[in-house]
C-alpha cells in the first residue's frame, strides 16, 4: 500500500489508472479504524479494481465542545490494517493540505433537506462539515464508487442527495452495520465507553428492535413507541439524543402509511454518544 500526503500525488498515480479504464472505489474513513472499516474496503475490493482510502479528521464537522482534538489518531495500526486488508492507495493529509486558505474562508457545500433533524438538530454545522470535507475528497480521488456505513445512517442519505444534487458521477454504495458479539454497532467511539458502561450500552440497539417489532406487529402509535423506548434507555442510566421513527428516504417523522420505515436513535454515555438505526419494509 502506498500513503500519499498531498492531493497532487494521489491525483498523478490515480490519473494513471482512471487511463488504465480500471475502476477505483473510494472508503472516507477519519482513521482509529475498526473491522467495520475494514469491511468496507473488502466490498470495495469486491467491485473495484483500486481502491483508495482517506484518513483525516476534519474539524469542520466537530462543532464547539465536541471531541475534535480527543478523537483518537492510531495511524500507523490503520495503516497496518489497511495494507492486510488490501487497500492500494492511502491518502493522509493535514489540515494544511484540506484547507489551504483556513476553516474560516473555506467555501462549504449546503445541503438543505435532512440536515435540521436528529443529529443534525444536536449538532448544528456537522453535516454542512461532512458534505464539505467529501465533496473535497470526491474531488480529489475521483471516484466510481464511494462506499459508506449505513449505521451512519442520515450522513447516508445526505450524501447521496449531494451527489444526486450537483450530478456528481460517483456510485454512492451502503455498507451493512457490523456489531460486536452483543450487537453493539461497531464505532471509532466505542473506545470511550467505560467498562462498568459496556454490558448496558446495547440497550440502544435493543430498544430499537423493540420499536420495530411493535410497528411490524401493526402499532401506528409512533410517538408513544418513542417515549417509551426513551424511559428503557433512560432506566439503563443513559441520556437520550433522539429516538425517531422516520421516513426511510426524507427522515421527517413517519407517517401511518409509510411503507418505508427507519427507527434512528443517539444516545450519551458519560464521555460517547452512540448512534444505531434499523430499517423495515412494510407490505
Amino acid at each position: 500500500m502506498r500513503v500519499f500526503h498531498t492531493v497532487s500525488g494521489l491525483r498523478d498515480v490515480l490519473t494513471i489508472h482512471r487511463r488504465e479504464g480500471l475502476r477505483i472505489g473510494f472508503v472516507p474513513t477519519m482513521g482509529n479504524l475498526h473491522q467495520g472499516h475494514l469491511a468496507l474496503i473488502e466490498q470495495a475490493r469486491g467491485s473495484c479494481d483500486i481502491v483508495v482510502c482517506s484518513i483525516f479528521v476534519n474539524a469542520l464537522q466537530f462543532g464547539l465542545n465536541e471531541d475534535w482534538d480527543k478523537y483518537p489518531r492510531t495511524y500507523q495500526s490503520d495503516c497496518d490494517q489497511l495494507a492486510a486488508a488490501g487497500c492500494d492507495y492511502l491518502f493522509h493529509p493535514d489540515d494544511s493540505e484540506m484547507y489551504p486558505n483556513g476553516l474560516d474562508t473555506q467555501s462549504r457545500v449546503i445541503c438543505p433537506t435532512m440536515t435540521d433533524v436528529l443529529c443534525g438538530a444536536s449538532r448544528p454545522g456537522h453535516f454542512e462539515g461532512v458534505t464539505t470535507v467529501v465533496t473535497k475528497l470526491f474531488n480529489i480521488v475521483q471516484p466510481d464508487e464511494a462506499i459508506f456505513g449505513i449505521k451512519d445512517y442520515q450522513q447516508l442519505a445526505v450524501i447521496r442527495r449531494m451527489a444526486e444534487d450537483l450530478c456528481m458521477p460517483v456510485q454512492i454504495t451502503a455498507a451493512p452495520i457490523h456489531r460486536e458479539a452483543d450487537g453493539l454497532a461497531m464505532s471509532s467511539r466505542n473506545s470511550y465507553i467505560t467498562e462498568q458502561e459496556r454490558p448496558k450500552v446495547v440497550v440502544l440497539k435493543e430498544s430499537l428492535e423493540w420499536i420495530a417489532q411493535q410497528i411490524q406487529g401493526g402499532a401506528r402509535n409512533f410517538r408513544e413507541l418513542e417515549a417509551v423506548a426513551v424511559e428503557r434507555i433512560a432506566s439503563a442510566g443513559f441520556k437520550t439524543d433522539y429516538i425517531t421513527v422516520s421516513n426511510s428516504k426524507t427522515l421527517y417523522p413517519a407517517a401511518e402509511d409509510d411503507l418505508e420505515i427507519t427507527v434512528l436513535g443517539a444516545m450519551f454515555t458519560d464521555a460517547a454518544r452512540l448512534i444505531d438505526n434499523l430499517s423495515i419494509r412494510l407490505d
